[in-house]
């Protein structure tokens, strides 16, 4: 319990709580907004996020919440499954909520089998392309509510759609009759009634789906971006620049106040204090949140199945996320977390804030950082903060809701430009052109295409250039030359001159695996013809995976065929193995023909090579 409160700290603890609370206060809302969910659900997620995640998670001055990219991904997730429901948010935030908890479960999954370590190792151009995207995402598609432009709402676009949103009605209406068993040729009376009810409301109703779904995303934003900018609604654009105006500006001033927090208060004051006519968030509901128990009594294992792999990106992302943000911690701090406790506490904060309707969050970097430096030194900085928040929503929730939509999409849009990887993007002209290659296939394919299947495109390309580095590397150390050309090893100087004229040795050095297999079968064609004993050096090469086994099967039986003599010196442990799994030893190689080191090989050879 000593770990988890101790009360030695707890000014500096309470402090740095309220400090990174009231910088993740105006950041929830945004991202809330910015995932569709609305901004109650980007406020419970920091609620139930920041104070699970503080309370089983591995990093003691960990501040966890919704995040730039965990947003960016959920858009994803919220946007596909809302328009799998003909865009009615209410039927599918079950399903959404689910797949959320579903990450959640996941990411505890990942810290229990102790997968934590190994996140490491996701190549850097990956991590670098794939944030850079997150910023162009948030950054574009933002600039369509700062300029007060809602495609629903565009009476003459949303019009465009209105012949296929018939069509989609009365595609529903065939369906749900086949299902039924009403729908045959012998009386379609009940088609016709059906589609005689359709009314004007519902053909809007779906058009303005259609429109939005049009609208979304990068490329959905640049569609309408001209319509967007031919009506800008000058009010709703002040107030956004205004915002980031005051945020870049004020940060000039002093960093000891959020300057996140003075834009939001500042243009949020004004506009109510004016009583200007502007577009405020959605409402925030008052009172503690309602777990949503339609989770689980709504499942339907069909809804989510798509969305799996998604899940997976989510609790991926979010681990990335979170230790990144654990490594920041640990180097401020002079400590060191433990990562998998880490996934556990961010799995577990992010089930419980899916149960209660928030969007998905990670360990924030910025509210950190702001913890660390006001003080917080323990798990119970963490769990302060989701306190605020709370209060907060209990207290002010009703105030909250008439915050300008426009204020919020500016501070997004400093969020957009600040979460770009500029270390990576200044380095591309210096970075090696497989790295290039990867970072920029990440960032254009998650910008304009898919971010899960880019992050997954990315992992594949980097896997398979590394893998093809390794191979040309190992290949490279382990050229095939003969005794005479190849420098030899100390141990082989002494070689009678007789012998080497009749001896081939061949020096493996490094794994021989599927990389590396091409280079090793070229060995039969390059053995002198006078030479009829080939000795293979093994005592380097600690692994041989299924395509390197098959590879040395193939060369030793052509060697065999020319009544060449294979004499293996030092063989590893597990290369042996695998050569006994498939009798290479001993039908092809017998035991006798097995050494331990050079000394026994050349014995033998002295004792067999003159005859």
């Amino acid at each position: 319990m000593k770990n988890y409160f101790n009360f030695k700290h707890f000014k500096g603890d309470l402090f740095g709580g309220i400090t990174a609370g009231i910088v993740a206060l105006p950041l929830a809302l945004a991202f809330g907004v910015s995932s569709g969910l609305g901004p109650s659900a980007g406020l419970y997620g920091a609620i139930f996020v920041s104070f699970f995640a503080a309370l089983f998670g591995g990093t003691n001055t960990q501040i966890s919440g919704p995040t730039a990219p965990m947003t960016a991904v959920s858009m994803v997730v919220i946007a596909g499954i809302v328009a799998a429901f003909d865009g009615d948010i209410s039927k599918a935030l079950p399903a959404i909520l689910t797949v959320f908890l579903l990450a959640g479960i996941m990411q505890v999954g990942l810290g229990l089998i102790g997968l934590g370590k190994y996140i490491k190792y996701i190549p850097y151009p990956v991590v670098s392309g794939f944030m850079t995207a997150i910023g162009v995402i948030i950054l574009v598609t933002q600039i369509l509510p700062a300029v007060g432009y809602y495609p629903k709402e565009d009476k003459e676009f949303v019009n465009q759609f209105k012949p296929f949103a018939e069509e989609i009605i009365l595609d529903n209406i065939l369906k749900e009759e086949a299902g039924e068993g009403i729908l045959v040729l012998e009386d379609f009376k009940q088609t016709i009634k059906q589609a005689e009810r359709i009314t004007d409301a519902q053909i809007l109703k779906e058009s303005q789906t259609l429109a939005k779904k049009e609208a979304s995303g990068v490329i959905g934003s640049f569609k309408v971006m001209s319509r967007a900018l031919s009506n800008i609604n000058w009010l709703e654009l002040i107030l956004a620049l205004g915002t980031i105006v005051i945020i870049y500006g004020f940060k000039r001033i002093t960093t000891k106040v959020p300057s996140t927090l003075v834009a939001l208060l500042v243009m949020s004051g004004i506009a109510i204090g004016f009583g200007l006519n502007y577009r405020p968030i959605e409402e925030i509901p008052s009172g503690l949140p309602i777990p949503n128990f339609e989770i689980f009594t709504s499942f339907s294992f069909s809804s989510i199945s798509p969305y799996i792999f998604t899940a997976l990106t989510l609790a991926l992302l979010g681990a990335i996320d979170s230790l990144l943000t654990s490594v920041v911690a640990d180097n401020m701090t002079k400590t060191k977390h433990n990562p998998n406790k880490e996934l556990v506490g961010q799995g577990i904060g992010n089930s419980i804030a899916a149960i209660f309707g928030g969007i998905p969050g990670a360990g924030a970097t910025i509210r950190t950082v702001v913890n660390i430096n006001a003080g917080g030194k323990t798990r119970l900085s963490g769990m302060l903060a989701g306190i605020l928040l709370l209060i907060i929503l209990l207290a002010l929730g009703p105030v909250a809701s008439k915050i300008p939509a426009a204020v919020l999409a500016g501070i997004l849009i400093t969020v957009g430009i600040g979460v770009m990887d500029y270390k990576g993007l200044k380095a591309i002209p210096y970075m090696p052109k497989a790295e290039v290659i990867i970072m920029v296939t990440v960032l254009v394919l998650s910008s304009v295409w898919n971010l899960v299947y880019a992050v997954g495109i990315g992992l594949v390309i980097a896997s398979l250039m590394f893998m093809k580095k390794i191979g040309d590397l190992t290949a490279k150390r382990s050229d095939v030359k003969s005794l005479l050309k190849e420098k030899s090893w100390p141990d082989e100087v002494d070689m009678p001159k007789d012998l080497k004229e009749k001896v081939f040795v061949k020096h493996l050095k490094g794994p021989l695996f599927f990389g590396s297999t091409s280079e090793f079968q070229q060995l039969a064609k390059q053995i002198p013809p006078q030479a009829s004993f080939v000795i293979i050096r093994m005592g380097r090469m600690q692994y041989m995976d299924q395509s390197g086994l098959y590879a040395m099967e193939d060369v030793l039986v052509d060697l065999v065929k020319q009544q060449k003599k294979i004499l293996l010196v030092n063989i590893q442990e597990q290369p042996k193995y695998m050569l006994e799994r498939i009798d290479i030893i001993p039908d092809l190689i017998p035991e006798d023909q097995l050494f331990d080191n050079f000394k026994e090989c050349l014995i033998w050879l002295n004792k067999h090579g003159k005859v």
